[in-house]
Order: structure tokens, then C-alpha cells, then sequence
């Protein structure tokens, strides 16, 4: 066996031990939990820009 399917075969290995560990609920609250923390820095953001012009001289 050469050190490159040694390599291969363990990423493989890796790869499906951690695919069938994570489920579909978990990936939804994932995709969820990330697109409301764009959003609200998104909002943030916005709201801090609009202040600090409102401040200047």
C-alpha cells in the first residue's frame, strides 16, 4: 500500500465516522442559527452607521 491510499483511506474513514454523527436537525440549526447572526450584525451594523453620521459636525 502506498503512503497516498494510506492517506486516502484514512481521510475516507474520517469523512464517514463524522458524516454519520451529524444529523439533519443538526445542520438546520446550524444553517438557522448562522443566517440570524448575519442578520443581526447586518442590522447592527446599519444602525451604528446611521448613528455616527448623526454625530459628526
Amino acid at each position: 500500500m502506498k503512503l497516498n491510499d494510506l492517506r486516502i483511506s484514512t481521510i475516507g474513514g474520517t469523512i464517514c465516522s463524522i458524516w454519520a454523527s451529524i444529523s439533519l436537525g443538526d445542520v438546520l440549526q446550524t444553517v438557522l442559527t448562522a443566517a440570524l447572526g448575519t442578520l443581526v450584525s447586518f442590522v447592527t451594523s446599519r444602525l451604528l452607521g446611521r448613528y455616527s453620521k448623526r454625530r459628526r459636525p
